[in-house]
């Protein structure tokens, strides 16, 4: 049987996102080029708070965007299920714009690769950053962070939960 470790909890989350935020723009001045998109599910709902955050200190309205990588994923074939397809909705042209693409915990990489592929497949931006809240290492791809909530060093073996109040009724990010 394994043990849950709290890593971050409800009050940590929102503490972490507002120093994103502010992170973000320190090195994003252009906010009219900015755009944020969210890998579905929970970074999805990461992005909304953040292009929230953004807006209300840039006082600007902060397109947002929402991603379902599920048919760029690279292993379709090997889980032998019927995939569950959700929503794309990119509401904007990404051309030339400056992406902040949010996911709730970076791994492997693979699914910031399929992210990436689909966002090519709505046009050619001129950056695209991305944030995380959670890092947990083990990288099979060359991606690395540009915005990192927590590190949180893990083993193969274990796996770093993310719940939140949107999706789960709660929030907190653990370790099992």
């Amino acid at each position: 049987m394994s043990s849950k470790q709290q890593i971050m909890t409800k009050q940590d989350i929102q503490r972490t996102l507002t120093r994103m935020v502010h992170e973000i723009l320190e090195l994003n001045k252009d906010l009219d080029n900015l755009v944020i998109v969210g890998i579905r599910t929970r970074g999805a709902y990461l992005a909304e708070r953040i292009a929230k955050k953004i807006g209300k200190i840039g006082k600007i309205d902060i397109p947002l965007g929402m991603l379902d990588i599920t048919l760029h994923r690279d292993d379709l074939d090997l889980n032998n299920k019927m995939p569950i397809v959700n929503e794309t909705d990119i509401p904007f042209d990404v051309t030339d714009k400056n992406i902040i693409l949010i996911d709730d915990v970076l791994f492997s990489g693979r699914t910031i690769r399929a992210a990436l592929d689909e966002i090519m497949d709505f046009g050619r931006p001129r950056k695209i950053q991305l944030a995380v809240l959670i890092d947990r290492g083990h990288r099979e791809l060359p991606i690395k962070a540009d915005y990192i909530g927590k590190n949180v060093y893990t083993t193969m073996t274990e796996s770093i939960g993310v719940r939140i109040k949107e999706v789960d009724k709660k929030e907190e990010v653990f370790k099992i």
